[in-house]
């Protein structure tokens, strides 16, 4: 199945969006130990990670749907440069140890102007996929293959910020994802692939006016899930971290966190192998139900043997319940808003995680690792709620569009 989908993307499309997402993945750790290590104080890198991740939460959408609008290439052009550029802007600010306010400033540009590669390559692969006239089956292993990309690229972006921290100091990591950025950023926006997602002409109908503006409710269901999704993340990554500290073995969180990553990307890639019979609705209600009852063992972890293997097995839920969602995206929403909505559901991780973050935080503080955890587990209740009380929309009809064999050249 992925070697269709390898065959549908070409050889270079993945390395090159893989790698032009992967900053999006070092920013946010990047910038967090950076401004610590400059200013010497904790609470004005938090205030300045949170900037961050406002900036993207706010501005990861309106990103999406000027590519709806107006194709990928120029909107991914602009942001790459100006997100290489702000993130070089930051560090300058932070080793020049400038005030708070000025570093938030920054520290949200640098958000606001995150270019969306995940979303818009996972937006290009199914046009790509839809228009080659491939079954559910093969789409399905589209949007497994984009996860697992994601999941890969959020286990190794703060893996290469450790590595670089440990060995330079933290502005190497930022600067290299600036680089990154601008190199491969630059290389994804002028791949011939992203024609697939050129918009129609300005002369559209009034209906297809219309359809561009209609979401069905369903589609905020799916936002809000990610936003409990985010949540998630940050609550376990609040209590992976106070319970580690009370351990004593505060290096380990971050293996902690990677370890779920990579079971996460693992059970992503064998989505692809459930078989179609399997709809995705029924898939969301399993993910969820997977999700509380995997999470709740959390509240009771009180060594670092039982942590590891508690959060492994919790990163099998992970990827599921991501994958479906964007894949229900894909199913619900027309075509014309999809490179929003699925901009929509990465900027609600984002902010869900931040929010969380801070509230489990704080919880972790006052009352240990549990408290955190405890965040988590009720996300995960919130989840499966969600998932079992949506009112189903019809699938919007899947468009039939010439081949676009020259666009997977490369």
């Amino acid at each position: 199945m992925y070697r269709d989908t390898l065959s549908l993307l070409g050889p270079a499309l993945p390395v090159v969006s893989f790698l032009a997402r992967l900053p999006t993945a070092m920013c946010q750790l990047g910038s967090l130990l950076l401004v610590a290590e400059t200013s010497g104080s904790l609470a004005t890198a938090g205030l300045a990670g949170g900037a961050l991740a406002a900036g993207q939460t706010v501005a990861g959408p309106v990103i999406g749907r000027l590519t709806d609008r107006h194709g990928q290439r120029g909107v991914v052009l602009v942001a790459s440069a100006a997100n290489a550029a702000a993130v070089t802007a930051l560090v300058l600010a932070a080793l020049a140890q400038l005030s708070t306010p000025w570093l938030m400033g920054v520290a949200a540009l640098a958000g606001a102007s995150v270019p969306q590669a995940g979303p818009l390559a996972r937006t290009r692969s199914v046009a790509l996929a839809r228009r080659a006239g491939a079954d559910e089956r093969t789409v399905g292993a589209v949007l497994s293959f984009e996860g697992t990309l994601d999941e890969v690229s959020f286990v190794l972006g703060p893996a290469f910020v450790g590595l670089a921290a440990a060995l330079a100091h933290p502005a190497a990591a930022l600067l290299l994802a600036a680089l990154l950025l601008a190199v491969f950023g630059t290389a994804f926006a002028l791949h011939p692939t992203a024609r697939a997602t050129a918009p129609e002409p300005s002369g559209s109908t009034r209906s297809g006016a219309a359809e561009r503006g209609r979401l069905p409710g369903a589609a905020y269901v799916l936002r809000g899930t990610m936003v409990l999704q985010g949540a998630m993340f940050g609550a376990s990554q609040a209590g992976i971290t106070a319970l580690t500290e009370a351990l004593g073995a505060p290096a380990q969180a971050g293996l902690v966190y990677a370890a779920m990553g990579v079971m996460s990307a693992v059970v992503g890639l064998s989505m692809a192998a459930v078989p179609a019979r399997i709809g995705l609705m029924t898939r969301w209600r399993a993910a969820t139900a997977a999700l509380v009852v995997l999470s709740v063992p959390l509240v009771a972890v009180g060594s670092l043997g039982a942590l590891y293997a508690v959060v492994v097995v919790l990163g099998a839920a992970y990827a599921p319940h991501l994958i479906t969602v964007f894949g229900l995206t894909e199913r619900w929403v027309p075509a014309p808003r999809l490179a929003e909505s699925m901009a929509f559901l990465t900027s609600g991780i984002v902010a869900g995680q931040a929010l969380a973050l801070a509230v489990s935080g704080r919880l972790a503080e006052g009352h240990g690792a549990p408290a955190a955890f405890a965040v988590a587990v009720g996300a995960a209740v919130a989840c499966a709620v969600l998932s079992w009380t949506v009112r189903v929309p019809a699938p919007v009809p899947v468009r039939k569009v010439r081949p676009a064999a020259a666009e997977r050249s490369g």
